[in-house]
Order: structure tokens, then sequence, then C-alpha cells
């Protein structure tokens, strides 16, 4: 399970922000993802008002049950994506435009951390030299260095608090909690990484807002060259990198390839020919599907004549709030969740319509203490009356 998942807060509309020193390719990468045009020109802080976008969730059910229905309206899941700014060493003290980098970091719920693995005599390296694991290590201290800001901040609030109520005195979870995150984060280390019991994640998660509890996806930057050989002479150290200061994915990609592959779009079958040729298909739905995975998020669809929409929930929702996300009457006057797996559907239905499922006795009845799986398709009875007069 992903340890750092504790720490996340339950909401359906999370953020994953693209992070990594200037120049290593975030911007590209934000707009390869959103199709949307930053200014990705090449010098430190272009994007200092963060740039945020959606893109959609690619998922072969999602496009199966459109092609069957063909309804006027298609909606799928989103990932919301922030591009943060580059950050730079002497961040946390304010260097480049480190305080408010940090602080936009602070508002997303898990990080995609862009670490750049190519030489190029185009593009600048902002400490003049490629070196990934000096990187890693540049940004990983900067996030300690601020989270040790905010625990200062949170245990002098505390003191204070105590002193101005007589007779309160800081408990000693808060304590023990509060020295086991300074421990860590003085070593450099992400408190994500820590053994906490569920006491002391409850006191995290009410008295701290850290930036080393979210999920980190590592992108390693490369030539197109090197990603279509499958081979990077820094891949072995950044993936032992990882490894040693709190694991988390690493994904390889090339932004010079996925441009290459965008460039395309218009014409697939040169697209397709391309990919065959080289072996190496596009990174991007991988990334994608990978930042919706480690925010805990879920979707579940509806399907019908009108329309097939994935409607996002986090990881654990039960029947009645996951029918909330759709609409709040839904929640309140709940009464049960007509539910088949997507798979099912798949298996059993030859046309539009649930009569096959039916037939199969594979159409549930679901009550309030459903837990809702990730590709369900849901219909929900609900009655709703007027609120009662007072």
């Amino acid at each position: 399970t992903n340890k750092a998942a504790r720490f996340g807060r339950v909401k359906n509309n999370l953020k994953m922000g693209i992070v990594g020193l200037p120049n290593v390719g975030k911007s590209s990468l934000f707009n390869l993802l959103c199709e949307m045009s930053a200014a990705a020109e090449n010098f430190p802080f272009c994007t200092i008002e963060p740039n945020e976008s959606r893109c959609p969730v690619p998922d072969e059910r999602y496009d199966y049950l459109c092609n069957l229905w063909s309804p006027p309206s298609k909606y799928p899941a989103y990932l919301q994506v922030m591009d943060i700014a580059g950050l730079v060493k002497g961040a946390s003290e304010g260097a480049g435009l480190g305080n408010a980098f940090l602080s936009h970091i602070q508002g997303v719920d898990g990080i995609f951390h862009v670490v750049r693995a190519f030489e190029s005599e185009e593009v600048i390296h902002v400490d003049d030299s490629v070196d990934p694991v000096r990187d890693l290590e540049t940004i990983q201290a900067e996030l300690c260095k601020k989270d040790l800001v905010f625990l200062d901040q949170a245990i002098a609030k505390e003191e204070k608090d105590v002193r101005c109520s007589p007779g309160f005195k800081l408990s000693p979870v808060f304590k023990e909690t509060m020295a086991k995150v300074r421990a860590l984060l003085e070593a450099n280390k992400p408190v994500r990484d820590g053994d906490f019991t569920t006491p002391e994640v409850e006191m995290v998660n009410a008295k701290l807002q850290l930036i080393t509890t979210k999920p980190v996806v590592y992108l390693v930057n490369m030539t197109a060259e090197d990603y279509q050989r499958k081979k990077n002479k820094f891949l072995a150290k950044i993936h032992k990198w990882v490894q040693e200061h709190g694991g988390g994915l690493m994904i390889p990609f090339s932004v010079e390839y996925e441009q290459k592959l965008w460039a395309m779009r218009d014409t697939p079958e040169e697209r397709e020919k391309l990919i065959k040729e080289t072996g190496a298909a596009s990174a991007l739905p991988k990334i994608i599907k990978q930042g919706y995975a480690d925010l805990n998020l879920r979707y579940f669809f509806t399907a019908g004549e009108t329309e097939v929409r994935c409607w996002t929930i986090f990881g654990g929702c039960l029947a009645p709030q996951a029918a909330g996300v759709i609409h709040t009457d839904f929640e309140r006057g709940f009464i049960k969740a007509e539910v088949v797996s997507f798979d099912d559907f798949k298996s059993l239905a030859t046309s539009k319509g649930m009569s096959e499922v039916k037939a199969a006795g594979r159409y549930r009845q679901e009550g309030k203490q459903y837990e809702v799986q990730d590709g369900d398709i849901i219909h929900f009875q609900f009655n709703v009356t007027a609120p009662k007069k007072k």
C-alpha cells in the first residue's frame, strides 16, 4: 500500500503538481499533458503563476461504453495538474521565487518530480552540469527545510495555545509525533517514509500541513534516442536514490519523443508507424494513470442514452457518498444502488441496456454500506422529500 495515502485529504478534486529544477522539462510535459501552451521558454521562472489544468484519464473501459452507447454527452475522469515553476537551491529561504513555489506545492496533493537525464547545448542547466542525483538531493533538501519551518510554526502555535489555557498541557502524542517528524526532516528524509501509529498520523493531519507527506512519482526526462533504446547512463543511479529516499514509482519518458508523437496527432497512421518502428509508445497515459492512482482516486460510471460519465471518488467511498458526488439530493435521499462491474457488463451485454446482465443475475442491489469499486456501473435509486416546515 502507498504509505503517503495515510496523509491524504479525503476529497475528490485532488491535484498533482509538477515540480523540478528549472529547465528539466516541466512546462513542456505540462503542455503535452494538457494540450495547453504555457510559455515553455528556456529561461528559469517563466511559469510564476502556477498553470492549472486537467487532463482526461485514458481508460479503455470508458471508450468501450462511449462506443456502445454513442451518447451526445461524454465526460471522462480528469486528473487536475498544476505546473509549479522551477525550484532552486535556497528556495526555502526565498531564493529564486522560492516561497511562492513552496506554498503552491503545499496546495497540491501529490507530486510529479521531473528529473533531467539528458545533455543538451540548447537547454542550459541551472547548475551548469547534468547530475540527476544532485538535483534530487537539492529538491528533497529544500522541501525538508520548508517542512521544518512549518513544524516550528505548528509547535509555537500549540505552545501558545497551551499557555493561554490554564490547566492544559502538551499531550505526549503531540510531543512524540513532532519529535519523530523533526528527526526525519533533519535527516533530509520525507515524513511519508516514517513509521507512524494511527494516532500519530491523525496528529500530523490535524496539526501540520507538510509537503513531504505527499506521494511522489519520479519522471525521468531523457533524449528520444535513449527512450527508444530504453537505456540511459543515469537510470540505475536515480533508481537507487529513489529506493533509499522513501521509494515511489519512477517512470522514464522523453519530452523530445512525446513532442514528436504529438506533432503527428493529425496523421495517426504515421504516428502508429513511428511507434511500431521504434517499439516505444507514449509514456503519458501511464503518467496520468499513476498520478490518479497515487492520489487514491477511483471512479465509477453512469451510462445511458444521454450520457456516459466517469465520477471521481476517493478509495474506500461508500455508496451514499458516491451518490452525493452526482448530487447532494442523491446522498440525502439514498435508497439503494443498482450495480454491475464493468467486466461483467462487457462479458454479458451485447447491446445497450442491462437486460442480459439482469438475466445472468449480475445486476446487484447494494445498500448504504457498499464500498464502491473502481469501474462499477451504477444507477442510484433515491427519494427526496421537501424539508419539513418548522
